[in-house]
């Protein structure tokens, strides 16, 4: 069998990074609305943890930032003129909407697809399906750029197939991999993945939030399921607690991290705990695996200290001597509760022994932590040969990318800058720049 590894594909943020608090339910985003961005520092954080991670060995690569403003979406929707007419009419009539077209939201790769890799697809392929993101208007075109991209970089229909996104309805509601998990006693072998999602469409008497909107569907899930062909013995699907969505609990992995055999979660992130762990365990009893779920209590972190911090929405990361790395965020030091129990779990016996940490304030002030920055794609090592292979983190990429963002990003973004067509002439002039880097020519539509 050929040996496997999983590749991080962190997003790099985009030159539009700005806190519009677009995302109702994300408390984080809605709490920094109308502020001031810092574009620059954004990018910058993000490409150090990259860079970082590789350095330390782990498979690190990227994913590029969309085409911003999306000025397709604003003629949709009856701004005419040239571009500087569009945006000055925007600004004056919906300026909610022009700022839904600056959304730098894609840098959040975590929704980009879901990804099942080839040991657990029936044609020994890895499967990527394009999140649709129906729930908002500024993420709901994202899945035609995120498909090019996918395509792109995984073109070898040999060993990866790119499904189109799944129907743009609320019965197909898709927010990808951000609630999606796969367990497994290696990236080689055969895994578990677990879908979570937050109502049912076709069955109103199922649970469901009442104060923010549940944005995966088990619709959803079951089709990627069957679109990835996996197995249903090793397919496990559970409701997510619609009372942490009303809390703040946007997505899964904001109260829920897996990796290798370990669940690490709060004991309130799904709507019937025990019954959860039982498939799962069942599951992983099914491919010779041990299952080590790692149980927070609502006494050791409150949910609301795990939504502040995003103690979940953190990396974890396998380590070669077989244990395992949480990547966290500055802000989970910063919470006493959370520190404090950090400090418990690396210094007890579990399997997770190391904490990594990072400063991402600029994501985590938008509603981003390392988890909402990453899409995990497990690759055999010819897989790995035959993706693109300009997206990869190394030192010399690294610096390219740092003296790109130097060159063409702003340090400071206000809302009202958005109306100024020479920030749309920016971005078109970085990701021009940005395809050459990567070796990406037509990666994008700039006509």
């Amino acid at each position: 069998m050929d040996s496997a590894r999983e590749y991080n594909f962190d997003g790099l943020v985009g030159p539009s990074h700005n806190y519009a608090g677009l995302s109702f339910g994300n408390v984080a985003s809605f709490s920094n609305v109308k502020s001031a961005s810092n574009p620059k520092q954004a990018a910058l954080q993000g490409l150090a943890k990259m860079r970082a991670l590789a350095a330390r060995g782990f498979a690190q690569a990227l994913l590029p930032p969309h085409a911003r403003p999306n000025f397709r979406m604003l003629r949709r929707l009856g701004f005419s003129g040239s571009d500087a007419d569009v945006l000055a009419r925007a600004s004056r009539e919906a300026p909610v909407i022009l700022a839904c077209a600056y959304s730098a939201s894609p840098m959040w790769t975590a929704n980009a697809a879901t990804v099942s890799p080839s040991a657990d697809s029936v044609d020994g392929r890895a499967h990527f399906t394009a999140a649709n993101l129906n729930n908002k208007l500024h993420r709901a075109d994202e899945h035609l750029q995120s498909s090019r991209t996918l395509r792109a970089l995984f073109g070898d229909a040999r060993h990866f197939a790119v499904h189109d996104a799944l129907p743009s309805t609320p019965a197909f509601g898709d927010e990808g991999a951000a609630n999606h998990t796969r367990l497994a006693a290696s990236h080689a072998g055969k895994g578990v993945q677990l879908f979570v999602y937050g109502r049912v469409e076709f069955d109103p008497s199922a649970p469901a939030p009442t104060r923010y909107p549940a944005r995966q569907t088990l619709e959803a899930s079951q089709a990627i399921a069957r679109l990835h062909g996996l197995d249903a013995s090793r397919t496990v699907f559970a409701a997510q607690n619609p009372a942490v969505i009303d809390q703040g609990v946007f997505h899964n992995d904001v109260i829920a991290v897996g990796n290798g055999n370990v669940l690490f979660y709060h004991e309130l992130a799904f709507d019937d705990e025990a019954a959860v762990l039982n498939k799962l365990r069942a599951a992983m009893d099914g491919i010779g695996a041990q299952f080590a779920p790692v149980r927070v209590a609502t006494r050791e972190v409150p949910v609301a200290d795990a939504v502040s911090s995003y103690l979940f929405n953190s990396q974890l990361l396998s380590k070669p001597d077989g244990a395992m790395a949480l990547v966290i965020p500055h802000e989970c030091r910063e919470n006493a509760a959370v520190a404090r129990y950090l400090e418990q779990l690396v210094g007890g016996a579990g399997a997770i022994d190391e904490l990594i940490e990072f400063d991402l304030r600029q994501s985590m002030r938008n509603g981003g932590g390392p988890a909402c920055l990453r899409l995990r794609v497990a690759l055999t090592d010819a897989q790995a040969r035959a993706m693109h292979q300009g997206v990869i983190m190394t030192d010399a990429l690294y610096a390219r990318l740092v003296a790109w963002v130097e060159t063409h990003y702003r340090d400071r973004l206000a809302p009202a800058d958005l109306a100024d067509p020479q920030l749309a002439i920016e971005c078109a002039l970085a990701l021009e720049e940005l395809m050459t880097i990567l070796d990406l020519p037509g990666l994008y539509d700039l006509s």
